[in-house]
C-alpha cells in the first residue's frame, strides 16, 4: 500500500497521514519533516536550506527526491508507505518515476483557501515526531503540550499568511501539469479527491473506504 496524500499546505495531510500510518502500520513520510530534520542535525551547514524554508521557497527537486529515496530504503517501508505532499512539482513527478518510487494511490484532500489560512494561523507541531495540532480543529489535551511526550509544541516559522498564500499559488500552478503527466504516461495510479472541509472523523472514514476498494 503506497500512498500519496496531496493538497494545499494545512489541508490536513499530516494529520490524516498519521492516522493511516497507525491503522495500516506503514510509515508516514513527510518531505517537510525530512527537510527540517536535516536542518536540525546541522543548522550551520544547511543554512541556505533553512533560509529557503523560512521564506516559503521550494527546496530543489533533486534534493527532495534524494531524501525520500534514502528514507524508502529502510525496512519499515517494505510493506508500503505514505508520502505527505509529494510530488509538489512536475519535475519531482518525473524524478519519482525515474527513480522507480512506486505509487498505488493518490488521495487529494481538497480544502478552500479561506479555511487553509484559518488552519495555518492556529497550527502547532511537535518537532521531533511531526505530530500536528490545532487550537480549534485538533487541540492537545494540555495547551501547547504534546499528548504523547509532554514536550512543548511550537508554531512553525513558515506558518504565516505571506508564506501560505505563496504556497497556495505554487500548488495551483503545478497540480494540473502533474496530473497531465501521469495521464499521458498512463501510469497505473488510482486517484481520489476528498472534501477536506469536513470534520476530521468524516475525512478519515472517507480515506478508509477508499483504501478498502
Amino acid at each position: 500500500m503506497k500512498i500519496i496524500l496531496i493538497g494545499y499546505p494545512c489541508s490536513g495531510k499530516g494529520t490524516q497521514a498519521q492516522l493511516i500510518s497507525k491503522k495500516y502500520n506503514i510509515p508516514n513520510i513527510s518531505t517537510g519533516d525530512l527537510i527540517r530534520s536535516k536542518i536540525l542535525k546541522n543548522s550551520i551547514k544547511n543554512k541556505k536550506l533553512n533560509d529557503k524554508l523560512k521564506s516559503g521557497e521550494l527546496i530543489s527537486d533533486k534534493k527532495i527526491i534524494s531524501l525520500v529515496k534514502n528514507r524508502l530504503k529502510k525496512k519499515d517501508c517494505l510493506n508500503g508507505y505514505i508520502l505527505d505532499g509529494l510530488p509538489r512539482t512536475l519535475n519531482q513527478a518525473k524524478l519519482m518515476n525515474k527513480n522507480k518510487i512506486k505509487i498505488d494511490y493518490i488521495i487529494e484532500i481538497s480544502v478552500s483557501k479561506k479555511n487553509i489560512l484559518k488552519r495555518a494561523l492556529g497550527r502547532k507541531i511537535h518537532i521531533p515526531s511531526g505530530r500536528i495540532y490545532h487550537k480549534i480543529y485538533n487541540p492537545p489535551l494540555i495547551k501547547n503540550i504534546d499528548n504523547i511526550t509532554g514536550e512543548k509544541l511550537v508554531k512553525r516559522k513558515d506558518d504565516n499568511k505571506y508564506t501560505i498564500e505563496k504556497r497556495l499559488n505554487q500548488y495551483d500552478s503545478v497540480k494540473k501539469k502533474i496530473f497531465k503527466y501521469y495521464k499521458n504516461k498512463q501510469i497505473n495510479i488510482k486517484y481520489f479527491k476528498i472534501d477536506g472541509n469536513k470534520k476530521l472523523k468524516k475525512i478519515t472514514n472517507s480515506i478508509k473506504k477508499i483504501l478498502k476498494k
